[in-house]
C-alpha cells in the first residue's frame, strides 16, 4: 500500500477524501521512545471517511503538532490493512504506535 503526501493535521478534512481507508498519523516535531528505537509515528487507523476521520481527530487534538497521510490507491480492506501495518511497527520497535502523554487513547474515527 502506497500513501499521500503528509498534510498538517489542522488542514487535512480540506485536502482528504470522503471515501473509506487508512489514515497514518505522525509527530510534526520530535520522537516518541519505543523499547527498540524512536518514531515519530502515534497512530494507524482504518476509517469509513477520511474526510471525517481527520476533522474529528483535529478538533481533539487540541492543535497538536501532527501531521496526517492516507492510502493513495483503494484499499480493499482497510480494518485489515491496519492490523498488518500495526503488526509490522511492533515486529520493529516493540510495542504499538503510541498516543503523546497530551493526548486521549479513547478516541475513535468513526
Amino acid at each position: 500500500m502506497r500513501f499521500g503526501v503528509w498534510v498538517r493535521l489542522c488542514e487535512a478534512a480540506g485536502v482528504a477524501p470522503g471515501e473509506p481507508g487508512v489514515l497514518q498519523v505522525r509527530r510534526e516535531v520530535g520522537l516518541v521512545e519505543y523499547p527498540r528505537g524512536r518514531s515519530a509515528m502515534i497512530l494507524y487507523t482504518a476509517a469509513d471517511d477520511l474526510r471525517g476521520a481527520c476533522e474529528r481527530l483535529a478538533a481533539q487534538a487540541g492543535g497538536m503538532a501532527w501531521l496526517v497521510r492516507w492510502n493513495r490507491d483503494p484499499v480493499g480492506d482497510p480494518a485489515g490493512t491496519v492490523d498488518r501495518l500495526i503488526a509490522e511497527f511492533v515486529e520493529r520497535f516493540g510495542m504499538k504506535p503510541e498516543w503523546t502523554p497530551e493526548w486521549s487513547p479513547e478516541w475513535s474515527p468513526e
